[in-house]
């Protein structure tokens, strides 16, 4: 397979809300330009797409899935991205792969809100988007209104490209000719106008030659296809395609827009990557060149276990030409590594290829060094180099996870890392202040299908239970402490005295945590003060007053005393210790709880139910706001603690038609009660023990 000129390649990503029928899309693509000789099926479990186990059972896409296909002299890198939100981690990690941000909306349902989830981070990452509306066919669809809700809702820069014909069996292009073709709703010749009169806006000399012409005849369509360009780069178009993947309507025309008329890598908006400056110092934004001339610059999106090639990753070259048997770096490694096997994917196939160039997507097999997220180089100028980081959903529900048999212990953990290796939206982590472990993801079928794969891939089981809230401790006034500790064995003693102050610092403080040492006239020498850190970390960590990590303190040792014999590294770091300690409980101590921000989109006949529902589980509805459809988002903020099993009690009051996200906000002061119930059954598991 001959490397490809940049000018050559489209990469588009398929994300939106699941049942858009994505997959049956990107089947239909590939049917159509003859890449596949048969459509499959997504009720047998047949497609390019979904291959996986998990994903013929569940029937829904899980992971993304890379493709491509040859149509009008260009190669199209196409990405499959799931559709629910539980993965929605997934599908925003190919972002930095693609030029477009292709978004399929269902055309009886409308705007879902992954369509909305969508829209937003492509605009926010400066990516172009377009929007496929598929399943023109359906009998209810009003696609009139439908272009009406798009435009209200993501503004009138959404114009349509293609218009369906009446017997909703095709569509009618409207950019490149135009005509007196027979569509469903306007006209192609008004439909060209509005996207002619939208895009010379963003140049001004074809702005005021169309102005004084009256006439787009007198521009060449070389000058329309830049400033078309010009204008899917700047968010000034997003264009509107119709079709139907199922009966194959309007995919001749949609297949042109991709392969001929979205961005190649050398017009997209570049990446932008990060770099140390020539002093080591503050990071500077660049961006890579599609050259393939220059140092190879590659990006890794995605990591995989393939059962036959084993560990993959999967990268966009952003500059430079990756070669076969070629050496790269990867990240801040000091060797490099050898590539033994370059591939290009089609859904689970891999073939091998010599070479990949400037804008192509391929993957990198047999190498355990690579991970998500890791940038290819091939010189150490570059081994600070990273992505700008990706708004990438937090994982936050969880479940406390233990082995039903403790003999897979280590069979668990190789299997755990190749999972989080894969998933940068899952997340295992050992809670210190619960002694728990916990498994957190995006939801409860994103960890369901997790343990699916651990008991059936990998004969591991788990048992679960709802954690323990993780708390933090805190201070809310100014305290000093003090402690003596002295300790006489007989022969050497340990001798250590420490006064210190604390105070709290505020909640966007960078590391949540401050020493100094403001001691004078060598009452403690300096060579003492790392063991009193370290004293005062291990309280930190330990905490105060119900167990649980502190955090937001600021620590000034300002006096003390040591003995020339007696005095010890140990001796000093009981004494900071117990100082702080002190301290801290003189400091009026609370305990802080982490809280989420709610987004809920539900029937807008239950946004009183849900209102309701949150108040009860000590949340505050922040703003709600009507969307088309007879739909209404509620946005409201509420302690972690009482969320556990929303996602349940969400498709209770809806009959499952409502949807969320939940993010991480910020921690709050736990209510009176709840703190002294907590210190309570911190102090009698402390008794018991």
């Amino acid at each position: 397979m001959a490397q490809r000129s940049p000018a050559d390649i489209r990469n588009i990503a398929l994300v939106g809300q699941t049942g858009s029928g994505k997959t049956l899309l990107a089947e239909r693509l590939l049917f159509t330009t003859g890449t596949i000789d048969r459509m499959g099926s997504i009720e047998d479990g047949t497609t390019f797409s979904d291959w996986s186990d998990e994903e013929k059972h569940h029937k829904h896409s899980l992971r993304t899935s890379m493709l491509h296909f040859d149509h009008e002299g260009h190669m199209v890198n196409m990405i499959d991205t799931p559709g629910l939100a539980d993965f929605s981690g997934m599908a925003i990690s190919v972002f930095p792969a693609v030029e477009t941000v292709c978004v399929v909306i269902d055309a009886h349902d409308g705007i879902a809100p992954m369509t909305r989830r969508m829209m937003k981070i492509a605009k926010d990452r400066n990516l172009p988007r377009m929007i496929i509306v598929n399943k023109i066919d359906h009998e209810q669809a009003d696609l009139e209104a439908l272009v009406e809700q798009i435009k209200e809702e993501f503004g009138s820069e959404c114009l349509p490209i293609s218009l369906p014909t009446p017997d909703r069996a095709g569509a009618i292009s409207v950019f490149d000719d135009e005509g007196d073709g027979d569509t469903l709703f306007s006209s192609e010749a008004e439909a060209h106008q509005a996207i002619v009169e939208q895009i010379v806006e963003v140049q001004d000399d074809l702005m005021d030659k169309y102005l004084e012409d009256g006439d787009e005849h007198n521009i060449s369509k070389e000058q329309l296809h830049d400033v078309f360009e010009k204008a899917l780069r700047e968010a000034h178009l997003v264009p509107i395609a119709f079709c139907s993947a199922k009966s194959g309507a309007g995919i001749e025309q949609l297949l042109h827009v991709i392969a001929s008329l979205l961005p190649s890598p050398l017009e997209g908006n570049p990446r932008p990557f990060l770099k140390r400056d020539e002093t080591g110092g503050d990071e500077v934004e660049f961006h890579a060149e599609p050259d393939a001339s220059k140092p190879v610059l590659a990006h890794v999106f995605k990591c995989t276990t393939d059962p036959f090639v084993g560990k993959l990753g999967v990268f966009r070259v952003h500059q430079g030409t990756l070669k076969s048997k070629s050496e790269v770096i990867i990240g801040d490694a000091k060797k490099p590594v050898r590539i033994g096997h370059l591939l290009k994917r089609q859904g689970k196939q891999s073939h091998e290829v010599d070479e990949l160039g400037p804008g192509d997507i391929g993957a990198i097999g047999k190498v355990d060094e690579v991970h998500f997220d890791a940038v290819l180089h091939e010189g150490h100028d570059l081994d600070s180099v990273h992505l700008k980081p990706l708004p990438l959903p937090k994982p936050m529900y969880g479940l406390a996870i233990e082995l039903k048999n403790h003999a897979d212990e280590t069979k668990f953990s190789s299997a755990i890392h190749k999972l989080t290796a894969e998933d940068p939206s899952l997340v295992i982590e050992r809670i210190a202040a619960t002694k728990q472990t916990v498994m957190r993801g995006l939801g409860e079928l994103h960890l369901r299908v997790v343990m699916e794969r651990l008991k059936d891939s990998m004969g591991i089981e788990l048992l679960t239970q709802v954690p323990k809230v993780a708390y933090k401790e805190t201070i809310t006034a100014k305290a000093e402490g003090h402690h003596r500790h002295k300790k006489q064995t007989g022969g050497a003693g340990q001798f250590g005295e420490v006064y210190l102050r604390v105070e709290p610092l505020p909640a966007d403080h960078e590391t949540g945590f401050e020493f100094v040492n403001a001691t004078v006239g060598g009452s403690i020498p300096r060579g003492f003060m790392p063991a009193i850190e370290k004293g005062v970390r291990q309280a930190l960590e330990h905490g105060a007053i119900a167990g649980y990590p502190m955090h937001g303190i600021r620590v000034e040792v300002y006096d003390g005393k040591y003995h020339d014999v007696d005095s010890k590294e140990i001796a000093f770091i009981t004494a900071g210790k117990r100082a702080f300690i002190d301290a801290v409980q003189k400091a009026k101590p609370v305990l802080l709880e982490p809280i989420v921000e709610l987004q809920v989109t539900v029937p807008a006949d239950r946004m009183g139910d849900i209102a309701g529902d949150l108040s009860t589980k000590r949340g505050r509805v922040q703003d709600t706001r009507m969307l088309p459809g007879d739909l209404c988002t509620v946005v409201a903020q509420a302690p972690a603690s009482e969320l556990q099993n929303f996602s349940t009690e969400l498709k209770s009051i809806t009959g499952g038609s409502g949807t969320y996200t939940m993010d991480y906000s910020h921690d709050e002061s736990t209510p009176p009660h709840i703190q002294q119930e907590v210190i309570a059954a911190f102090a009698g598991h402390g008794d018991e023990d």
